[in-house]
Formats: structure tokens, sequence, C-alpha cells
């Protein structure tokens, strides 16, 4: 009886050491869960993110994961919420729209932590937008800034819908915010010698409208300082929603 119950005991304890070594904060350590490799930022890691080159590739290589429908199992642990509570250390700012099916840590495979995300309609550009990639940049130390639309954008769909007209509420802050886009694109001869039309149009303001809001942020005091030091980049980019792919248009 003793025996038995000395066995068993041995049992118990060398299976509770197994459980509670599997339960340990694993996450996040490119270690292996479920057959399914995850990704933190390691102790180097956190200088090397601080050079937008680096952090550009990273979203790249995310994105790529995420296209191919093998994302790698990212960081949401306890233990990775802990060391998140007296700081953090985003790799990249990511301007985008707030639209359901453009979820920044999800395109680019990205966990608790990794990203500064600023969603509103349309990705447009007011002060507190602005002021947001502000404190990101300067409190932050946040080197790269993504401005990324996304095509079949509601947003931008009914400002070139409106064609100027006003009808009330408070999305007109928003369709103002993208009318200088339609009146470029509109008096570009290039793109006027090519009558677009419906989605074709919409699609061309989408990519204009991109390119304003980066130009709006490049205008801020605190970026041309950071920019004309080289210590951070702003690119512009455009996802598809149906491939999953993160098209980048200057870089």
């Amino acid at each position: 009886m003793k025996k038995t119950f000395l066995r068993v005991s041995i049992i118990f304890i060398i299976t509770f050491s197994i459980v509670s070594g599997l339960g340990g904060s694993s996450i996040g350590m490119f270690a292996p869960v479920n057959g399914v490799e995850t990704q933190s930022n390691k102790p180097n890691e956190l200088t090397e993110i601080k050079r937008p080159d680096v952090s550009l590739k990273r979203l790249k290589a995310g994105n790529e994961r995420f296209q191919k429908n093998k994302p790698i199992e990212v960081d949401v642990s306890s233990a990775k919420r802990e060391t998140l509570v007296n700081g953090q250390n985003p790799c990249a700012v990511i301007i985008t729209c707030s639209d359901s099916r453009v979820p920044p840590e999800l395109i680019f495979n990205q966990g608790l932590g990794d990203l500064f995300v600023i969603r509103v309609a349309g990705n447009v550009m007011d002060k507190i937008e602005l002021g947001s990639v502000e404190y990101a940049v300067e409190h932050l130390n946040t080197s790269l800034i993504v401005v990324m639309g996304h095509e079949h954008c509601g947003a931008v769909g009914a400002a070139v819908e409106s064609d100027g007209k006003k009808d009330g509420g408070n999305i007109e802050t928003i369709i103002e915010k993208i009318q200088p886009s339609i009146d470029k694109v509109k008096s570009d001869e290039k793109i006027k010698s090519q009558n677009l039309k419906g989605e074709k149009l919409i699609e061309a303001v989408c990519d204009e409208n991109i390119n304003n809001s980066t130009l709006e942020i490049e205008k801020s005091e605190v970026i041309k300082k950071e920019l004309k030091k080289g210590n951070i980049k702003v690119v512009e980019a455009k996802y598809m929603l149906e491939t999953g792919k993160v098209k980048w248009f200057n870089k």
C-alpha cells in the first residue's frame, strides 16, 4: 500500500512539473506552440526596431505571412502584458481607415505593443491624428510611419459620390478632408484623358488621398525635424481586400 502511494505521488509530481513547464510564458520566445511559431521583441530588437528600414522589413514579412495564411502566433500572454505596463516600444505608426476589414495587427501579423495604430474613416489627417503621430515619434521614439489606405474605401466612395454636395452630419468633415484629392484627380491631365468613372475613379482618388495624408504629416514641424535628421521614414501603402496584400507605393 505504501509502495503504491509512493509510486502515485512520484507520477503526480513529474506530471505537475511537465504541465507547469508547458504553461509558462513560452509564447513570444519563437518557440512552437501547437505547432505554430511565435514572435516577440528580443532585447536586442528594441534597438533594431528604432531603425525604420528594419521596422519596414518586419511589416513586409508579417504581411507576407498573412497573405499566405501562415501567420506566426504573436505574443498576447499575461507575461507580455506585464512587460507593457510601464512602457511601450511600437515598431511603427500605422495611420489607416476605420474599416472593419482593415485591422493592422492582423494584416502585419503583429502582437501586443508592436504597432501604434491610428484609425479614422478615409485615413484622413487632422490635428488630433497628427498629434497622435507626433506623440509616437517624439515620446515613443517610433521610427516608421505608414499611411495605409485600402481598395473599395467607403469613405472615399462617399466623398466621390457626394460630388461636393453637403448632406449634413459630421461625415461632412471627413468628406471635406478627401475633397482636395478628388479635385486633384479630376484636374490631372493624364487622369482626365483616361476618363475614369465609377470604381476606377474612386481608386484613383483613394491613391491620391493616401498621398495627401502623407503631405499633411510631413508639414508637421516635429516630423520635419526628425526627417531631416534621418531618424524616421514615412511610407505609403494600400491594402488589397481580396488578396490581403499590402502594396507599397514609395518604398
